[in-house]
């Protein structure tokens, strides 16, 4: 087999990390599916790393992105598989990756985000429409016959062009806000998304293809990893936006810590499309690739604990719960004295920083954030229930259960809100087609 004969080769010579055979070594695993891929390519892959881990040099960019795509890789034959090794998280760089570091970015309140915190709202953007439009341009090739990946379950070209239609719309915002408004119309397709976020580092490119490893055969699959992972892309620049609410707070900033909280409820409304774009998942599909992600669960999701613990501080129970053991590192955040929304409003409030007009528009925001948090929630848990059903979830969770009993903890303690009414239709709030 070429991959065998290839990676053998690469072995047995002094070839570095930037010629490993990527494109062999991810044919095999996309053409049984992770899940299914033969022990002895697992045993080739972990001598590899054993290998270039013990000769690289600190800090070479090749040999970091080559040990994460073999940590992403091996996470079944390791014993360590979960959600964030399902979605490669740490291959697409998020500020908050597998690794526990963060970039430094958004951190700051002063009077506005500052030039490193646009810089990274961009960035983010850009990868949340990469992801967007290489799970569209997936599509268009299954469709047309021009790639036999992922070949089982293919959905009808009604479906295909559904998808496209709800991708482009839940992209567009992204695009506008990183500057590119101008090119975002009516006509926008798959196509245009794809030319205008383009990674230019040939690297970056390289990184969000070896991110996709499915677990099964299953054509949904390819939607369901990449929807997934912009939604953590997304919650991780929110989480960057609550920092900087919390640091602007502190130091009696109320424009633009109520600022922060908007940008981020719009980033998390103007996302609602991707529920309606994984609301095209064929139930019977998903059903058959979920049956070999056992293990992993959008309930081990860093992003959104962190996101949910920067509002406020879990209460012992829930910090305690399944959903925080977790999370280490976030419940280690937390016990350590992570600030809180919350807490650095309280305090604001009665340390005389915020006077009444002040007071009254940081508390709109809040109120108004807290708001886009249950929908979400909500819709998180109707969509679920329609592709699980009764079913337990595959992180060692109850499943849809857990979903109901989580969609009414308050986001804020210091702010009331009225939650929003259920929404009338499809799964994002009557977006769906």
């Amino acid at each position: 087999m070429r991959f065998v004969r290839e990676l053998t080769s690469w072995l047995s010579g002094t070839a570095g990390p930037d010629s490993f055979p990527y494109s062999p070594v991810l044919a095999e695993f996309h053409r049984v599916g992770k899940h299914f891929v033969e022990k002895e390519l697992l045993a080739l892959l972990d001598q590899a790393r054993s290998q270039v881990t013990a000769s690289a040099p600190p800090g070479d960019p090749d040999a970091r992105l080559l040990v994460d795509f073999l940590d992403v890789a091996l996470d079944k034959w390791d014993g360590r598989y979960d959600y964030r090794s399902y979605l490669g998280l740490r291959l697409l760089r998020l500020p908050h990756d597998d690794r526990g570091r963060g970039d430094g970015e958004g951190q700051g309140g002063g009077e506005g985000p500052a030039a490193g915190t646009e810089e990274a709202r961009r960035g983010r953007d850009l990868l949340l429409v990469r992801l967007v439009a290489d799970a569209l341009a997936f599509e268009l090739a299954a469709d047309s016959g021009a790639t036999g990946l992922l070949p089982e379950q293919r959905p009808g070209r009604e479906v295909v062009a559904k998808r496209c239609r709800l991708g482009v719309r839940a992209a567009s915002p992204a695009l506008v806000r990183a500057g590119l408004a101008g090119a975002v119309d009516a006509a926008a397709t798959p196509q245009t998304l794809r030319a205008l976020a383009a990674d230019p580092d040939p690297a970056g490119e390289l990184a969000l293809r070896l991110s996709m490893l499915p677990v099964y055969v299953s054509h949904d699959e390819y939607l369901f990893i990449r929807v997934l992972q912009a939604y953590e892309c997304l919650f991780a620049g929110i989480a960057d936006e609550l920092r900087g609410t919390i640091a602007a707070l502190a130091a009696g900033h109320a424009r633009p810590a109520a600022g922060r909280l908007a940008y981020a409820r719009e980033q998390l409304t103007a996302a609602g499309p991707l529920f309606s774009l994984l609301a095209t998942m064929q139930p019977d599909a998903f059903r058959t690739f979920r049956e070999f992600t056992e293990g992993a669960s959008a309930i081990q999701s860093r992003s959104y604990k962190l996101m949910e613990s920067l509002c406020r501080t879990p209460e012992g129970s829930r910090l305690g719960s399944a959903a925080y053991e977790q999370v280490p590192e976030v419940r280690d955040l937390v016990h350590a004295g992570q600030p809180s929304i919350d807490e650095a409003f309280r305090a604001a409030t009665r340390d005389g920083l915020l006077p009444p007009p002040d007071d009254d528009l940081v508390r709109r925001e809040m109120a108004a954030f807290a708001a886009a948090v249950v929908q979400w929630r909500r819709t998180h848990h109707r969509l679920a229930t329609r592709m699980l059903g009764p079913r337990p979830g595959t992180g060692y969770t109850e499943g849809t259960p857990y979903l109901a009993a989580v969609r009414s903890i308050p986001v804020f303690t210091s702010v009331p809100h009225d939650p929003p009414p259920p929404a009338p239709g499809g799964p994002a709030g009557g977006g769906a087609e």
